[in-house]
């Protein structure tokens, strides 16, 4: 199916007229019938479709058949395991795994950690993980302390700005990694740390280009180990 077929099938499944959807996804009026007619959607409004359908883009887009990435992985699931994979079927419909990988300093930013390895699994609800794409990050040192403990696990959405307030992971000189709160100002930003026996870092405009400064990832959860 094409995406407007998709579409026209999501809307009266829920017995609404495609201009409703659009008014209440937020997509402009108008958007399906462009689409049909061949225009192609900008990411942006195949978020919006996504989040209002609660499916995935890559479903939207014909890339899967699977209306969701859980639905994947059941499917998955079931066909390499069968018997075997009845007794853990729960874990999967408790919420999607995301990889934890590696630690991130929360202190002095120092090399940084290479996303690749995948330490250990942690899961979030099918729900958020329709927001982004996300990846857990094991804390390493006392800079965030006492909200954030060494040998918590984060989970980070990938992004590449953030709010003034937000707890970010942050990427310095390029690559030195840092786990902190994010302060903007006209001159520049700050990583400010929670404990305050660290001093607060602060780069200017200039330095976020040069050095360079930028967000990897904001901070959605800390899960805490006992």
């Amino acid at each position: 199916m094409t995406l407007v077929e998709k579409i026209e099938e999501l809307c009266k499944e829920r017995k609404i007229s495609k201009r409703k959807m659009e008014q209440e996804s937020g997509i402009a009026v108008g958007s399906t019938s462009k689409w049909k007619s061949g225009f192609q959607p900008n990411q942006n409004s195949l978020q919006k479709l996504s989040e209002y359908f609660g499916v995935s883009i890559a479903y939207l887009t014909g890339e899967s058949d699977f209306r969701t990435e859980r639905d994947a992985v059941i499917d998955k699931w079931s066909e390499r395991y069968e018997k075997d994979a009845l007794s853990e079927l729960g874990k999967i419909e408790a919420g999607i795994r995301i990889p934890v990988l590696g630690e991130v300093p929360c202190g002095i930013p120092i090399e940084a950690v290479e996303l690749v390895d995948v330490d250990d699994w942690e899961e979030i609800s099918e729900q958020l993980a329709r927001s982004g794409k996300f990846f857990g990050l094991k804390v390493k040192g006392d800079s965030m302390s006492p909200r954030i403990q060494e040998g918590d696990i984060l989970i980070v959405r990938q992004q590449n700005d953030a709010e003034s307030g937000d707890v970010v992971i942050a990427k310095v000189n390029g690559n030195d990694a840092t786990c902190k709160k994010l302060v903007k100002t006209d001159a520049g930003i700050v990583l400010q740390s929670f404990n305050p026996m660290y001093e607060p870092m602060f780069f200017s405009n200039e330095d976020i280009i040069t050095r360079p400064v930028r967000i990897i990832g904001k901070v959605i959860e800390n899960r805490q180990k006992f």
